[in-house]
C-alpha cells in the first residue's frame, strides 16, 4: 500500500521477515502480560540476543556481527513499531542505537570489553540518564555532580523519566564535573546499578507505553572507577549533541511505524463496521480523511527512509535528525487521533491497538528533545 523510497535490498528484506515472525511469535503474545508489569521480562532480552537482534554493529571482538549498515538497525526500529507493542519498540532500540554507541566510541577498553559482550547477549540491559526534575531538553541545567578523586569519582543527584531504567545493569550518566563551567563543565560516565549508593524508583504510572520501564534513579555517593569515564572529562555535552541526531532518527522511525499501523488497522476496521446501513469506509468523510492520513505516512516514509540512506552514508546533520523527529512525531499524532475518531467508541477501548497506539504516541513529541527544541534548532539553521 505504501511507497517505498528503495534503499533496502534482498538481505534487507529477509532480515525484516525475521524480525516480523521473531515479534509475532515472541512479543506480541506476551505484550498484555508485560503492559500489566510494566515492564518486560528479562527472559525476551536473551531471546532478542540469542536471535542476533541486540546491538548488531558491535564489533565481533566484543561479541557482536559487526554490521556497520544502519539499515538493519532501522528495519529492527520500524518493525517493532509496527505490533503497536510500544514498551518493546521504545527499549529495545534505545539499547541499540542510543546507548550502546556511547560505549563503543567513548568508553575504554576495559569497559567496552566487560559491558559490550553482555549487552550483545541481552545479558545486560543499558539506559541513558540525561533528564532530572529540574532539567529536561535543557542539559545544561543539570545538577548532578560528580567529584573527581585519584582513581574515582563520586557520583550524586538523582535522574527521572529513564527509559529501561528499572531493568538497567548498566546507565550512561551524564553529571558535572565542573559545575561553573557550564556545558564544557559536563561529563559521561558508565555507571553498573549493582553499585553501592545506587538505587531506583518503581515504574512511573504512565498514560502509556505501559510495558516500559520507566523511574528515577538515586545517586547517593556511589563511586564510579576512572575507566568508567565515557572519553575525556568535560565532553560529556559534545558526545551528547553528537549521538542525539541517531537517537532522534530512532525516534522518527518509530513514529512512522506506529502512524502507519494505526491507518492499516483503521483501513480494515471501517472496512467491516456498518452504520446507517453501509460500512464506514462507505462514507466520504471517511475516505477524505483516510485519503489524508495516507498522504502524510506515505510522505514521511519517503523522507524517513532518505534520513537512513544519508544517516547510513554519515551524511546526516543535527538540523536533519530534528527536521524528522518533529515532522513524524506531530505526524504520528495526528494520525492517530484522526483514527481513534473512526474507530468510534471502540477506539478507546485498550484491547483494540488503535488505543495503545493513541496513548502511546503522545509522549513521542516530548522525549528525545521536545518538538519546541526541535523548531528552535530548526529555526536556527534557516535565520543563520
Amino acid at each position: 500500500m505504501f511507497t517505498p523510497y528503495r534503499i533496502y535490498n534482498e538481505e534487507h528484506d529477509i532480515f525484516r521477515q525475521s524480525v516480523a515472525e521473531f515479534a509475532a511469535r515472541e512479543i506480541v503474545p506476551r505484550n498484555a502480560e508485560w503492559e500489566k508489569n510494566k515492564m518486560v521480562s528479562r527472559e525476551i532480552w536473551e531471546k532478542l540476543g540469542e536471535a542476533g537482534f541486540l546491538c548488531m554493529q558491535v564489533d565481533e571482538q566484543y561479541g557482536g556481527l559487526g554490521i556497520k549498515d544502519f539499515r538493519y538497525n532501522a528495519i529492527f526500529a520500524e518493525e517493532l513499531g509496527k505490533t503497536g507493542c510500544s514498551g518493546p519498540a521504545i527499549g529495545f532500540p534505545l539499547h541499540n542505537d542510543i546507548v550502546c554507541p556511547y560505549i563503543e566510541h567513548y568508553a575504554t577498553e576495559e569497559a567496552k570489553q566487560h559491558w559490550l559482550p553482555l549487552m550483545v547477549q541481552g545479558k545486560a540491559i543499558a539506559a541513558v540518564a540525561m533528564t532530572e526534575p529540574g532539567a529536561g531538553s535543557d542539559l545544561q541545567g543539570i545538577k548532578a555532580s560528580a567529584a573527581e578523586y585519584d582513581d574515582h569519582f563520586v557520583l550524586n543527584g538523582n535522574k527521572t523519566f529513564i527509559t529501561n531504567g528499572y531493568l538497567a545493569d548498566v546507565v550512561v550518566v551524564a553529571a558535572k564535573t565542573d559545575p561553573a563551567a557550564g556545558a564544557k563543565g559536563i561529563s559521561l560516565f558508565l555507571v553498573d546499578t549493582t553499585s553501592a549508593g545506587f538505587s531506583k524508583g518503581s515504574p512511573f504510572e504512565k498514560v502509556g507505553l505501559h510495558a516500559q520501564d520507566t523511574c528515577e534513579l538515586f545517586f547517593d555517593n556511589v563511586v564510579v572507577p576512572k575507566h568508567h569515564l565515557l572519553g575525556e572529562k568535560g565532553k560529556g555535552f559534545s558526545y551528547l549533541m553528537t549521538e542525539l541526531a541517531q537517537e532522534r532518527l530512532i525516534v522518527s522511525i518509530a513514529a512512522l511505524a506506529g502512524a502507519q499501523v494505526a491507518l492499516t488497522d483503521t483501513i480494515e476496521y471501517v472496512k467491516q463496521r456498518a452504520a446507517f446501513g453501509k460500512t464506514v469506509a462507505d462514507m466520504q468523510n471517511t475516505r477524505f480523511k483516510l485519503a489524508e492520513c495516507f498522504g502524510e505516512v506515505d510522505r514521511g516514509r519517503v523522507f524517513i527512509e532518505r534520513m537512513i540512506e544519508l544517516h547510513n552514508e554519515r551524511k546526516l546533520d543535527v538540523y536533519q535528525a530534528c527536521l524528522a523527529k518533529q515532522e513524524m512525531t506531530d505526524m504520528q499524532c495526528r494520525v492517530a487521533d484522526e483514527c481513534v475518531q473512526l474507530h468510534g467508541g471502540y477506539g478507546y477501548i485498550w484491547e483494540y491497538r488503535i488505543a495503545r497506539i493513541w496513548a502511546d504516541a503522545r509522549v513521542q513529541r516530548i522525549y528525545a528533545g521536545t518538538n519546541e527544541i526541535m523548531k528552535e534548532v530548526i529555526a536556527r539553521r534557516i535565520l543563520a
